[in-house]
């Protein structure tokens, strides 16, 4: 035994003088300083948001030979990608849409890039490819981002986009042929296609043409409302809404099934109120008329009978509730509550043959009520255990509805649900290469700092000692109501393989409890979510899961966001940090792409109240010169136009040059890709790689014992 741990000791000293001799790439600091609201905020690295600029095109390259070079070193490295592939090496199925009495759904063949999409007659019936993207690229970068089906099951209108970026080209494709008409639509974003019943086209939204070279950086303001008829020039579209008073608003758009109405849900940015408008397409001279208007809560259009429209809001119901208004007299007092507020958070309900599916959350995990259209419980839908639902999309007229139910350990299954029966059967089953009854989750709750309940869960092997030594990967988001609920991933999984415990921790910001919950993690209260990740991180200490130097942290975009404030306001809890496409300079997010719209979580930098909560932990602002940071690997994409990349940039450059202990501080930059959206699969096992090697790096995993995986 001594011999081991002198071994081990030098192995760990070898490991140290490594991190110690690495020589980051050369990064000039300027002198640029801003003054706001009479505060000297410096800003040396400035010079980085010019991202396409030869000097910061040649900071990239260097900073990846570092990482490429890092990574590439790590023994396990390799295996840790072969066994992602093979666990990856599965048909990925989404769920049918049923239009014209045909079915429509992708699949994403094994390892292949991106998904393909088809069409049947049946469900029975062979089906047929309708589009495959992999066609469209040597390197998987062109992926299908939107695709929607005219009524009659006819025509499809697809998005594509390049190389990640939120921006899709749109064509217009005959079912029955394969073969696409002339129409081409540019500059669509945020944005999908809502037909009308007589095939003839459909209502989209889309913003003016950037100026050349300010694609993946300029703002983006006053989208616009338009309807394309299938075979015109997109110049001849018809402008159905704008607001150039309203450069912030944003517009969805629904068909109703009886094809009269174009139900326009009018957004601002990230805010999660909306107002709804509706035009009568029936009426050649129908104007759009403004029914909810107040911007006071958050209404989802889910079906109307005639003048009568169903909504899933939070007016008056943290939690949601269901409601009918009728557009003939829409004053509040007329409102009728069809299903009320419970317990549990509505996240989600669809109108389908006459009944009504509705998608709770209870402590974080799905459960499905049906009620009959006046609102009575018709039953619930038997889940197979701890984990997340969606789907159940349809009409009034289909006997049938599909969803999806996963879990950590739980791949993707695809169920039909019959109406009629209220049965549930498999359409199509994931089946991977691992034993599901090898692994345990456990909910927890703990307290944040300020007494707040806060749940978790804990995923790991079966048989794990509670001996504080265990290697610990802990995720959260904590932002924009967005619920983290327990989903299937292959590398969370090959993290377990290797003895490792996944956590994930449901913190205030999200929308697990509703609104309030949601309300307490945001601008002003931003902080209380640091605070019960890093809460999270210490429950996990203190009841003998892990230790500092076993854990590790990660997160993506607003995630980015909560691993770079935690790690730099507690940089001595952890070992490993990895932050995603993060949000890492709070006081300039507001100036690139859609980052304006991220005001109604963050708060405002030109508000100076809200400037002072933003400065006292952005990320990018509280790094300090002399401090012993945890091992960092930064990852985003030179091609994000959701987050601007110079966030990660920025902050690599500053965390580069504050180091004062022996970790590594890596960035790494994938080239040909975005935030995320349509990443190909070569790429996404390459990311998930690299993270898991340097976390295996980082917290000195080595995965021998009774516990070692077989591969």
């Amino acid at each position: 035994m001594r011999s081991r741990g002198f071994g081990f000791a030098l192995l760990l000293l070898a490991l140290a003088c490594l991190t110690r001799t690495l020589h980051y790439p050369e990064t000039p600091r300027g002198d640029q300083v801003d003054v706001l609201h009479g505060v000297r905020v410096a800003d040396p690295y400035r010079w980085l948001e010019a991202i396409d600029s030869e000097e910061v095109r040649a900071w990239i390259g260097a900073q990846n030979e570092l990482t490429f070079g890092y990574l590439g070193r790590i023994a396990l490295r390799e295996r840790i990608r072969q066994r992602l592939a093979a666990l990856l090496d599965y048909d990925k199925y989404g769920l049918p849409v049923r239009r014209g009495g045909r079915y429509f759904f992708t699949r994403t063949h094994g390892l292949a890039n991106q998904p393909v999409l088809y069409w049947s007659e049946s469900l029975g019936s062979e089906p047929r490819v309708l589009l495959d993207v992999n066609a469209l690229s040597d390197d998987g970068t062109v992926a299908l981002r939107h695709w929607s089906v005219s009524e009659d099951g006819r025509l499809l209108v697809y998005g594509t986009s390049v190389s990640g970026s939120d921006w899709q080209e749109w064509r217009v494709r005959q079912v029955d042929s394969g073969v696409d008409l002339e129409d081409r639509l540019s500059w669509v974003k945020f944005s999908g296609a809502a037909w009308t019943h007589d095939g003839g086209g459909f209502f989209y939204g889309r913003y003016d043409a950037p100026e050349a070279g300010t694609e993946y950086r300029e703002l983006n303001y006053y989208q616009k409302l338009y309807y394309h008829r299938i075979g015109t020039a997109q110049a001849d579209d018809t402008l159905i809404y704008e607001r150039p008073d309203q450069k912030e608003w944003g517009f969805g758009k629904i068909v109703t099934e009886d094809g009269r109405y174009l139900v326009i849900s009018v957004r601002v940015g990230s805010q999660r109120r909306n107002a709804v408008f509706y035009k009568d397409i029936a009426s050649e001279d129908g104007e759009v008329i403004e029914l909810l208007t107040q911007f006071d809560a958050r209404y989802g259009f889910l079906g109307n009978d005639g003048p009568v429209f169903y909504f899933k809001t939070d007016f008056d119901a943290p939690r949601s509730r269901i409601i009918a208004i009728d557009i003939r007299s829409p004053d509040l007092r007329n409102w009728r509550e069809i299903v009320p507020e419970s317990q549990d958070t509505l996240r989600s309900a669809s109108f389908v043959h006459d009944r009504i599916v509705a998608v709770y959350l209870r402590d974080a995990s799905s459960r499905v009520r049906v009620f009959d259209r006046s609102g009575r419980q018709a039953g619930e839908i038997e889940l197979p255990g701890i984990g997340t639902v969606s789907g159940f999309r349809g009409r009034r007229r289909d006997p049938e509805t599909f969803y999806v139910f996963s879990g950590f350990t739980a791949p993707p299954t695809i169920y039909r649900y019959a109406i009629e029966t209220g049965k549930s059967s498999i359409v199509y089953r994931a089946e991977l290469d691992f034993d599901p009854d090898a692994y345990v989750t456990r909910q927890v709750f703990y307290q944040s700092k300020d007494g707040t309940r806060v749940p978790m869960f804990v995923t790991h092997q079966k048989g794990l000692e509670r001996d504080g030594s265990n290697p610990t990967y802990l995720y959260g988001y904590g932002g924009f109501r967005a619920s983290l609920t327990p989903r299937f991933s292959v590398s969370n999984l090959v993290w377990m393989e290797l003895g490792g415990v996944y956590a994930q921790a449901n913190l205030r910001g999200g929308g697990e409890y509703g609104r309030a919950w949601h309300m307490a993690g945001t601008k002003l209260e931003k902080q209380n979510v640091f605070d019960d990740f890093i809460a999270a991180a210490e429950w996990l200490i203190q009841n003998g899961y892990t230790k500092p130097r076993r854990l590790a942290i990660g997160g993506g975009s607003n995630g980015g966001l909560l691993v770079g404030a935690a790690m730099t306001q507690r940089p001595d809890l952890f070992a490993a940090c990895v932050p995603a496409v993060g949000v890492l300079d709070m006081l300039r997010f507001h100036k690139f792409t859609i980052g304006w719209a991220w005001a109604s979580d963050y708060g405002s930098p030109e508000n100076p109240e809200e400037f002072a909560s933003l400065l006292a932990y952005s990320p990018y602002h509280n790094v300090r010169s002399g401090t012993a940071y945890p091992a960092t690997l930064i990852m985003t994409g030179d091609h994000d136009d959701r987050v601007f990349p110079a966030h990660s940039f920025k902050f690599a450059a500053a965390l580069q040059s504050a180091q004062a202990g022996p970790a590594p501080v890596l960035l790494r930059v994938e080239t040909e890709a975005g935030h995320g959206g349509g990443t190909p699969t070569t790429k996404r096992l390459d990311q998930a790689a690299d993270r898991l090697a340097f976390l295996v790096d980082a917290l000195d995993v080595h995965p021998l014992g009774p516990r070692a995986p077989s591969w």
